[in-house]
């Protein structure tokens, strides 16, 4: 597995958790507010670390941490991100999964095999703007509308997000986004910031934090507790 990264301590990736961030490298999608270029560019990409040495570190911090949140990039791009997942379990650690929801069966065959305790699935714009959302021509959405129906269910614990950015989301298309998630029990609007390694930056700027709690109260008739992070 590519692993591009560790954040070694973190308060925020994973809720109620001390955790650490793994990161992976690669991703299927182009989305032009992406932060992390260099994780879904392949010219950019690196092996910043292996698996061994964040095993290592994660020995280390028993006790320390109780958390661990793979993120990317797509983390399901890795087929063997199972085997990885174990090794952290085996270790006492609660795992925190970030996904786009493209790849619902190992999604489906992770949680069944106990391997992840959170998901945090990234909900890009309403479904028939996801396509332009995420700099693809054409998605099948059949996916990750598997992986959302899934959620829902309430197997795992899960969240449901929405990275928000002017020049992609109105009111309207985050309405349609939320009608589409309904019945969830989580929703963060997740203020766009400029990272300096935004993969393509033109036309897009971030609402400010009035705008964001405004957008946010203009959903809680579809979904009762919607959150603003980042502002």
């Amino acid at each position: 597995m590519l692993i591009s990264g560790l954040q070694k301590l973190t308060l925020l990736d994973y809720p109620g958790r001390v955790a650490c961030t793994v990161f992976t490298g690669g991703c299927n999608f182009r989305c032009p507010f992406c932060h992390n270029a260099s994780l879904v560019l392949s010219e950019q990409m690196v092996q910043d670390t292996n698996e061994e040495e964040v095993l290592s570190f994660l020995k280390k911090r028993v006790g320390v941490l109780d958390g661990v949140a793979v993120t990317g990039g797509e983390p399901l791009l890795h087929k063997d991100i199972g085997a990885f997942l174990a090794k952290v379990k085996a270790l006492g650690y609660s795992i925190k999964l970030d996904t786009n929801g493209s790849f619902p069966e190992l999604l489906m065959e992770l949680v069944r095999e106990g391997l992840v305790d959170r998901v945090a699935m990234d909900i890009k714009n309403s479904p028939e703007l996801y396509a332009h959302t995420v700099g693809l021509d054409k998605l099948d959405m059949a996916p990750i509308e598997r992986s959302k129906e899934f959620l829902l269910t309430g197997t795992v614990d899960y969240e449901f997000r929405t990275t928000v950015v002017k020049g992609l989301h109105t009111q309207e298309s985050l309405r349609g986004a939320a009608e589409w998630i309904k019945g969830a029990k989580e929703y963060y609007l997740q203020q766009f910031k400029d990272s300096g390694n935004v993969l393509n930056i033109a036309g897009l700027d971030a609402f400010n934090e009035k705008e964001m709690h405004a957008l946010a109260e203009g959903l809680r008739d579809l979904v009762p507790s919607v959150q603003v992070r980042g502002v």
